[in-house]
């Protein structure tokens, strides 16, 4: 039998999506996976390594893998007018001067540093420095005083008011204002182009019938989502699959691939830097 390395994030998309195959009511004939989870910058990190048969990455790490990683059909994650959410300290005044970010590889990071390109006195510098750390210690960052701002992913950035956060820029409001047909990319999975075509394509059809097989029997896939988030609102949780899971994660067709190479644009067009600024020493977490 084969055997597959599997990785993706503890988020509830991501787990819906790949719940069917985690819990062994779909699979691939003769072929045995391994499911690990990471956060994304870890993610990232991992297949730029290429330690991964198949993973999950950020978008923005899509075009930087091409040459060792072909991106799957299906198992995307796409926003309309939702996104990474830039938010401070209930009672902050002032322009925050750092930003507790989820990795400086993440597209957060990159849709991030493209905004604050205006230099809207409301927001960060442009050049304010990026303060890495992991995507579930970003709440107690902007707490501590680790960085005044912070960038939320995942179902807590549906939750920030509930941590006592104040919400400053919605990532997700401000991409569909510059491109009202254009979904946010956030995340894709990919697999290694040493698989061969068979294979992939076998993976990506298998990803298409995980996430119908959970659309079809959610309560199989449910509790393992509740466990793995890191909130327990049930309400969030809800509201995070709503907002991310949709018919692109099914299919990203035409209009996902086209909004891949829009946010691939950015970069090579260099509107913003392609690599934010690393923090100083005494800024680091």
């Amino acid at each position: 039998m084969d055997a597959m390395t599997v990785a993706i994030s503890p988020c509830p998309n991501d787990v819906v999506i790949f719940g069917a195959w985690i819990l062994g009511r779909v699979g691939l004939p003769d072929t045995l996976a391994a499911f690990a989870f990471e956060d994304v910058e870890t993610l990232n990190e991992a297949a730029l390594a290429g330690r991964f048969d198949v993973v999950k990455v950020s978008a923005a790490m899509a075009a930087p893998l091409a040459a060792t990683y072909a991106v799957l059909p299906s198992g995307a994650a796409f926003g309309f007018g939702a996104g990474p959410k830039l938010v401070v300290a209930e009672g902050f005044a002032g322009r925050p001067k750092t930003v507790a970010v989820p990795g400086l590889r993440t597209t957060a990071a990159t849709l991030l540093r493209a905004a604050l390109a205006a230099d809207d006195p409301n927001l960060p510098p442009p050049d304010a420095p990026f303060v890495p750390v992991r995507y579930d210690d970003i709440v107690a960052a902007v707490k501590d005083g680790r960085a005044e701002a912070g960038l939320l992913i995942h179902e807590t950035a549906l939750a920030a008011a509930d941590h006592g956060l104040r919400l400053v820029l919605d990532l997700g409001v401000w991409w569909q204002g510059r491109l009202p047909d254009t979904p946010v990319p956030l995340g894709v999975i990919l697999a290694k182009k040493s698989l061969g075509p068979e294979k992939i394509a076998a993976i990506g059809a298998l990803l298409r019938q995980s996430l119908l097989d959970a659309r079809d029997h959610p309560g199989e896939v449910a509790p393992l989502a509740r466990l793995l988030a890191r909130e327990k609102n049930p309400a969030v949780i809800e509201a995070h699959i709503k907002a991310y899971v949709g018919d692109l994660s099914l299919e990203m067709g035409d209009t996902g691939r086209r909004a891949l190479e829009v946010l691939a644009d950015l970069a090579v067009g260099r509107h913003f830097p392609a690599a934010p600024p690393l923090p100083a020493p005494d800024q680091c977490c």
